[in-house]
């Protein structure tokens, strides 16, 4: 295995001056496993980064694998790219060494599940639909509408429901209020850095015609669009950015149009009223969740959508008292501290 990740410390003792979540905190050794990339998003290992700096200030030395290409690093460039998936053998082996152990995956079949109890003092499996009826753990679900999955209860298992254990990166643990301003002037537009649904492009074009004079913030890392992007006016594109550097673009705008997965408990931290169009549909009921909890706007399936429509969303939200509202729904929701309670619960404090 190549690339070594920062988090596989190779000392077995704490670290010099380290203070745990709890005085009496064992030291453990964590693994996580997930996937990313083209086709599959960055939803996964995004949430996987926040569990592990989590984990690693609970007292845990973490290692992430992640099955997928190298475009994964660019977004977490300390783990290792390893199709555990097709190498069982190794998914073993590691499980081995650990004490706990975490699985955030749509494709990993039952029986990894299975071994991954049968081998590891500890488990964390995260789902997002009730993928599994899994076997034993703690099974995480931060999703706004996770309560409404009806998850079977069984012994051994204990679910971690909601988004108060939604776990975002360490940027958005800790954020400043939100200003609303009186006018609409910017307006945050991301459907993943590739965009496989090809919605950056036509949603721009769409406001564009509608609000010639409005700002719109993208994030995009696809050459192709760029090109598109750069033709039309009042536009200002954002490629990789850092947790930080995401939170300060999302304090910048008044609005987001968003893709409805992980994305959105982030702009419900910070508090930014959004619009969110559902790329797939796994990310409906989360859309629908978030338009029941009075944070966004829901138009609808991306291969549904009326584009031309997305001017008279904006238009709804051009009154500040709606928008402050909704940023206090948000806000109201997701604390930042979701990744931490995950930790506390899996480590028995």
């Amino acid at each position: 295995m190549k690339g070594e990740s920062r988090y596989r410390r190779r000392d077995s003792g704490r670290p010099s001056g380290f203070r745990s979540l709890t005085e009496d905190c064992e030291w453990m050794r964590t693994v996580i496993f997930t996937e990313g990339g083209q086709g599959l998003g960055f939803g996964h290992v995004t949430r996987c980064l926040s569990l592990a700096e989590a984990f690693e200030e609970g007292g845990s030395e973490v290692s992430i694998f992640v099955n997928g290409e190298r475009e994964v690093l660019s977004l977490a460039p300390d783990a290792t790219l390893l199709d555990w998936l097709g190498d069982e053998r190794a998914f073993g082996e590691l499980l081995e060494d650990a004490d706990c152990a975490v699985i955030d995956s749509y494709l990993a079949p039952e029986r990894y599940y299975v071994r991954a109890c049968r081998t590891v003092e500890k488990c964390l499996f995260v789902d997002d639909f009730k993928r599994l009826d899994y076997p034993g753990g703690f099974v995480l679900n931060g999703g706004v509408s996770a309560g409404r999955l009806g998850y079977p209860q069984r012994d051994g298992v204990k679910y971690l429901l909601g988004p108060k254990y939604a776990p975002l990166r360490r940027a958005f643990w800790d954020v400043g209020e939100k200003r609303i301003g009186e006018r609409v002037e910017r307006v945050l537009i991301t459907f993943g850095l590739s965009d496989t649904r090809d919605m950056t492009v036509p949603v721009v074009e769409a406001l564009n015609a509608e609000f010639p004079e409005l700002e719109k913030y993208v994030i995009v890392d696809s050459n192709s669009k760029r090109r598109k992007l750069e033709r039309l006016t009042n536009v200002r594109i954002f490629g990789r950015l850092s947790a930080e550097e995401i939170k300060g673009v999302m304090f910048d705008c008044d609005v987001a149009i968003s893709a409805g997965g992980q994305t959105t408990y982030e702009l419900a931290r910070v508090g930014l009223p959004s619009i969110l169009i559902a790329v797939a549909d796994n990310q409906i009921p989360n859309c629908v969740g978030w338009r029941d909890a009075g944070f966004a706007l829901y138009v609808g399936r991306w291969d549904e959508v009326d584009i031309g429509s997305l001017p008279g969303f904006l238009k709804l939200l051009e009154d500040p008292n709606v928008r402050l509202k909704m940023s206090e729904n948000g806000r109201r929701m997701v604390d930042g501290q979701g990744a931490r309670r995950v930790v506390k619960e899996v480590m028995g404090q």
